[in-house]
């Protein structure tokens, strides 16, 4: 981070937004040795959020935005949980989709121990879902990928949302002089991908349907794991 202070003396507000979902069945490694998905969509937020606490603190007010989505939520017959005894994917079946839902949770339970942790700092937290996005998202993942993203595009204008709309939610919790208000909130765009039919018009902020989103405990000890994993100090 050191580039960064140099260039700029001032970091008012950050936004995670990296997210992948592997292609295959297989589970697949980062260099460090992290099951892909999580190591992309939680542990590169992490990383990059603790080393720049220092300027967001002395930037106060800041804010920090990670990006989540509503893949976390699940069903009423199967909410995803962060698995902190396995969180590599090593001890069971990887799902690819499994493991994508359980980072984007990581990333609400750690905006919301963030949230607390720098309840005096001036620095406010919210992990937000953008909507589904006519992004390229997925467009890498092969040639099955690639036929389902043909198969529905007549479908996409109806059920997605553009990408100028899709950033609204994360713009709201950047600039809103409301959203410090609600420090470590879940702030979703309407979306049509939830399960549960009455979040679908979504909510700044709004509760997850998905009871292992607001579990403080897991959280904490989610991030004590994660500064161990990515070689950090506490406090760093």
């Amino acid at each position: 981070m050191a580039g960064f202070e140099k260039r700029h003396d001032r970091l008012d507000g950050l936004a995670c937004n990296a997210g992948l979902v592997t292609m295959g069945s297989d589970r697949v490694r980062t260099k460090d040795g992290l099951e892909m998905t999580i190591g992309v969509s939680y542990f590169g937020h992490f990383l990059l959020t603790e080393l720049l606490l220092e300027g967001l603190r002395r930037s106060a007010p800041s804010r920090i935005i990670l990006v989540s989505s509503v893949v976390h939520a699940g069903s009423e017959k199967n909410r995803p949980k962060v698995r902190l005894d396995d969180l590599n994917h090593e001890t069971r079946e990887f799902s690819r989709f499994g493991a994508y839902a359980e980072a984007k949770l990581a990333n609400i339970l750690y905006a919301m121990e963030l949230a607390e942790r720098l309840e005096s700092a001036g620095v406010t937290t919210a992990s937000v879902h953008p909507g589904w996005a006519r992004s390229n998202f997925g467009s890498g993942g092969g040639l099955g990928a690639r036929i389902l993203i043909g198969l529905t595009a007549p479908l996409r204008p109806f059920v997605t949302n553009s990408n100028e709309e899709s950033a609204q939610t994360t713009l709201h919790c950047l600039l809103s002089d409301d959203t410090p208000k609600h420090s470590g909130a879940y702030f979703s765009q309407h979306s049509v991908l939830y399960r549960d039919k009455e979040c679908r018009d979504g909510g700044w902020p709004m509760e997850s349907p998905n009871p292992n989103a607001r579990d403080i405990e897991t959280a904490r000890k989610l991030v004590e794991m994660s500064y161990e994993i990515v070689g950090l100090e506490r406090g760093a």
